[in-house]
């Protein structure tokens, strides 16, 4: 009786176990007008699944691309995803017009029981997810990779709020730190964690985070700044200058970054670059990254977070980038801006009384603004100290909050023109937003609703 009894809570252990974690890592390969995809490897990850199986679906709606796992024999979708990538963002560089380039990238998913079929989608021009790439994979392959990974140094917990699958878990990677430096690697990882919980609503959120951290030693300290003439083999790769843009930070060794990551639970990673100068980037479901010790910190952290986090497009339009966007001003997938100023996504937000398109003072902020990118251009042209940027920074800060939090839709949600790296044809949905300039304001009412909805998605 009593071994059968034994026998039944052990089956009942086992059943309530989490699932493991089964990545596919493919190389995803095109140019301007086409794309392919072909497997790379498959990986069990050496630890559980972070979220809640149960809870697989993802109905965000957000993500240039989106991936399903269904089952082979009965077609029952078990998992999905929204996501961005790399290779999403290139395709619209004038370098993509040229050539031809392979981007390595990841699915991560719960370990299923059964063989499934895994599909990748892409929105078409009317924003409709279409079949680009099916394959099928059996669980029980045994080529299925599971040595252990690269040294990752011990796991920090920052923050356990509870357990991971009724949690969102948030990794912060440290690249380019020697192992003398994981010291400060930890204070500013803890440093982030208290700026981003400054932030609503991350605020009124933080017991629905675990956060962890991770710092693999490098050789040498910093990280590669190719236009200045330094590179650097860090152990993430993590890189300045993007797609030719100096402030883009990236990193382009995906395989590295998964292997690395693999060792904490996360469905969220920001690296911390050991740098100074100002840079950073954030990809929707694939990582967002950060230059740990640049003044800004506490903006650029937040800001690039939130498009990694929610999707959240740049609101900004005066800056230099190197994507491009449709002459067609198509309605974008990012919750925070549109093509549709009369009946915007954010509708229901909307100021009452407040007319649309909003009226604000445009023609002022741009002219200010083309003058402060010319001299920030010069300052990096000139190889100039970051102080002078931060400089540049903090004056451009003031005028920016007095101009935008003094005109007569101040605070208003409305439908602002000027948005998604375009003057004409995309609109915001507040006058001032951290996705706009770096003052304290903090998110717009749209950009609040998104992270809020990303955020019940993962925590119970």
């Amino acid at each position: 009786m009593l071994r059968a009894l034994l026998l039944s809570l052990a089956t009942l252990v086992c059943l309530a176990a989490p699932p493991r974690t089964l990545r596919v890592d493919y190389g995803h390969t095109g140019d301007a007008a086409s794309e392919r995809f072909g497997v790379d490897r498959v990986v069990r990850e050496p630890l559980p699944w972070p979220g809640d199986p149960a809870r697989g679906v993802d109905t965000s709606n957000l993500g240039k691309y989106c991936f399903e796992v269904a089952d082979k024999g009965t077609g029952r979708l078990l998992y999905s995803r929204g996501f961005a990538s790399i290779f999403g963002e290139w395709e619209t560089t004038d370098e993509a017009k040229a050539l031809s380039r392979t981007f390595s990238e990841s699915l991560r998913f719960p370990q299923p029981e059964a063989p499934v079929r895994i599909t990748v989608k892409k929105r078409d021009a009317k924003n409709a997810f279409r079949v680009l790439w099916s394959f099928d994979l059996d669980p029980r392959d045994p080529l299925i990779e599971q040595a252990p990974g690269p040294d990752a140094g011990a796991l920090i917990t920052l923050q356990k709020a509870g357990d991971s699958a009724d949690k969102v878990d948030l990794l912060l990677l440290g690249d380019g730190y020697t192992a003398a430096e994981r010291g400060k690697f930890e204070q500013q990882a803890r440093k982030v964690m208290e700026l981003l919980f400054q932030q609503s609503p991350f605020k009124e959120h933080r017991g629905d985070f675990n956060l962890w951290a991770l710092c693999p030693p490098s050789r040498e300290s910093g990280i590669s700044r190719p236009s200045t003439g330094l590179h650097r083999r860090t152990p993430l790769g993590t890189t300045y200058d993007a797609f030719g843009s100096e402030r883009y930070v990236l990193t382009f060794d995906n395989r590295a970054f998964r292997d690395i990551a693999a060792q904490a639970p996360y469905e969220f990673v920001e690296i911390l670059a050991n740098a100074e100068t100002y840079g950073g980037g954030g990809i929707h479901n694939l990582y967002s990254t950060a230059s740990a010790g640049n003044s800004t910190i506490g903006y650029l952290f937040v800001h690039e977070f939130g498009h990694h986090f929610a999707g959240l497009a740049d609101e900004y339009y005066t800056s230099d980038v190197a994507v491009t966007n449709s002459p067609d001003r198509p309605e974008p997938w990012e919750p925070n801006v549109t093509a549709h100023p009369a009946q915007p996504k954010w509708g229901a937000l909307l100021s009452p009384g407040t007319p649309l398109p909003t009226p604000w003072k445009k023609a002022e902020f741009e002219a200010h603004s083309h003058a402060y990118q010319k001299e920030r251009r010069a300052i990096r042209a000139a190889n100039q100290p970051e102080s002078v940027m931060d400089a540049l920074f903090a004056k451009e800060k003031v005028y920016e909050t007095h101009l935008l939090g003094t005109d007569a839709h101040s605070g208003k949600v409305g439908a602002f023109e000027g948005a998604n790296y375009e003057a004409k044809g995309y609109f915001r949905s507040q006058e001032d937003c951290l996705m706009f300039t770096r003052d304290d304001v903090g998110f717009c009412a749209a950009c609040r609703a998104a992270l809020e909805k990303v955020i019940r998605q993962y925590a119970k």
